[in-house]
């Protein structure tokens, strides 16, 4: 289109002829005006071909992304994590010094493995000879070091913490504050130490300004009441407490059920599977047991304690001959590896489930594993606790009876045979279920089509941390 100042100011009566009369006029400079526009033609096409040139050039020379940093947004929905390279200090200067972690022996063989333990030999003929290789002595307190390794190995990891939805702190916790916990040769600072240092290090990061924190997440191996000391005199660090430490998640076999930044994960068990065969083929090994009892127990008493719920539940067992197992561990008769506990779970319909020296204890997912039923006294054992990994409805996989009314001289035994077979079944099939997600898996990338207790875990805090990003959400 001409500018508006050079059209003609008449209207001409032909436009059709004035057209084809402008066109004719144009024929003596033809020639110039197209070799003209083939020179600039040729100029763009040129031009273009160098611009491509040069980026296909820039794309084969880079070097190219680990294997972690190729996926795509939509095989991470919830976004990725990028893990802190903390000094050794932290974490494994601590297992090499295994012998150290505490004061009464040497630690090593215990946090072997990859945290897994020594192999469960004592299994065989207990278990499936084929899943024998998928079971170890595994620690309660090694959660530290199993999410460490898989966190390296996390399909949804990234090496560009610029793109990074979450920060994971690879700090171990409980390992640096356990050999401190047992005599009095060690002070508060000592207990707190490892803890201080860490958030030192970790503010001077750039990315925790970003967010003051509330997108970073750590495993602390332990209890939540061992890093919450309060006086100096007290049990365990303060390491919850400490500046700093108040937006960052904390994965806890043990959370506060009133601090929104404890998660409550699954303790450790003994059972790795290395495949998702090995899940299906354990859940039809449980399924089709033979259960003789109609509960179990396994525990010990706790002699001190006054009023030891505990030894009540020992004598309401005892004294149901023919109805329930007992595994009496007092001493350290279930610590060197016996597997008179999986078998008492395997053969039980039901297993008893008090709180253990806090409210929760690793036995509650040996059970489940077993395809035993849990029957809790607490609340705040399981249902507060661990709300991403078990079935939203308590009553569809364990039985609930209050701790005053077995105090007050509730028959434990009435109960649990009130229910109908079919409605034992029912429960069974929902542990069953669940098994993938409260057990952790062998291989460090985790199982293939099959999310176990870390998928759940850290995916459910790349959700929390999405939701923390909604106007107004933090506080």
């Amino acid at each position: 289109m001409l500018p508006l100042s050079d059209t003609p100011s008449h209207k001409p009566s032909k436009p059709e002829l004035d057209r084809k009369n402008s066109f004719t006029t144009l024929k003596p400079y033809l020639p110039r005006t197209w070799l003209i526009f083939f020179i600039f033609f040729l100029q763009i096409l040129l031009l273009l071909t160098a611009r491509n040139f040069h980026t296909s050039t820039v794309l084969t020379t880079r070097q190219p992304l680990p294997e972690s940093n190729a996926i795509g947004d939509t095989e991470c929905p919830s976004g990725k994590v990028f893990v802190y390279d903390l000094p050794p200090f932290f974490n494994t200067e601590l297992l090499e010094n295994c012998h150290e972690l505490n004061p009464w022996g040497s630690r090593c063989d215990t946090y072997s493995n990859d945290g897994f333990g020594r192999s469960a030999t004592k299994l065989a003929g207990v278990i499936p000879e084929s899943l024998l290789g998928a079971w170890f002595w595994t620690d309660q307190f090694a959660s530290e070091i199993i999410y460490h390794n898989r966190m390296l190995n996390y399909r949804c990891r990234t090496l560009d913490a610029e793109s990074a939805t979450a920060y994971y702190i690879p700090f171990y916790a409980g390992l640096a504050v356990g050999k401190y916990l047992w005599t009095e040769n060690y002070t508060a600072e000592d207990r707190d130490r490892h803890c201080h240092m860490m958030l030192n290090w970790v503010h001077d990061q750039p990315y925790w300004k970003k967010s003051d924190g509330w997108d970073h997440f750590i495993t602390m191996g332990r209890i939540t009441w061992d890093f919450r000391r309060s006086k100096e005199e007290g049990w365990g660090s303060r390491c919850i407490y400490l500046p700093g430490m108040r937006n960052i998640t904390r994965l806890l076999i043990e959370r506060n059920s009133w601090d929104y930044f404890d998660v409550g994960v699954p303790y450790p068990t003994g059972f790795h599977p290395t495949s998702p065969s090995d899940v299906t083929t354990w859940q039809e090994f449980v399924r089709t047991r033979t259960r003789a009892t109609l509960f179990c127990f396994a525990g010990a008493t706790r002699g001190l304690i006054k009023n030891d719920f505990r030894g009540l539940l020992l004598n309401q067992c005892y004294n149901s001959s023919g109805y329930c197992r007992v595994v009496d561990c007092g001493g350290s008769k279930c610590s060197n590896g016996t597997s008179l506990i999986l078998e008492s779970f395997l053969g039980s319909d039901f297993c008893l489930q008090p709180r253990g020296d806090s409210f929760t204890r690793r036995s509650i997912f040996d059970c489940m594993i077993a395809g035993s039923i849990p029957v809790f006294f607490w609340n705040r054992t399981a249902y507060s606790q661990y709300e991403w990994f078990l079935p939203g409805q308590p009553e569809s996989y364990s039985v609930f009876i209050d701790k005053k009314e077995v105090l007050n001289g509730k028959s434990i035994k009435e109960v649990l045979e009130n229910f109908k077979e079919d409605e034992v079944r029912k429960m069974r099939e929902k542990v069953i279920e669940y098994i993938p997600r409260i057990v952790y898996a062998k291989p460090h990338e985790g199982l293939e089509g099959m999310k176990d207790a870390f998928d759940v875990a850290v995916e459910g805090v790349l959700n929390r941390i999405k939701d923390q990003e909604q106007e107004g959400f933090k506080w």
